[in-house]
């Protein structure tokens, strides 16, 4: 069996990164709560 997880960093950038977040009001939403927390990273 081939592994089922076979990462790209390209997809993952576009799917979860900080341009894909902010491009979105839910993303921004989601940026704004992580920058409340205190996180030290926003988006992958």
């Amino acid at each position: 069996m081939k592994p089922t997880y076979n990462p790209s960093k390209i997809r993952r950038a576009r799917k979860f990164g900080f341009r894909a977040r902010l491009s979105t009001r839910s993303g921004r939403a989601i940026l704004a709560a992580r920058r409340r927390k205190g996180r030290k990273r926003l988006a992958a």
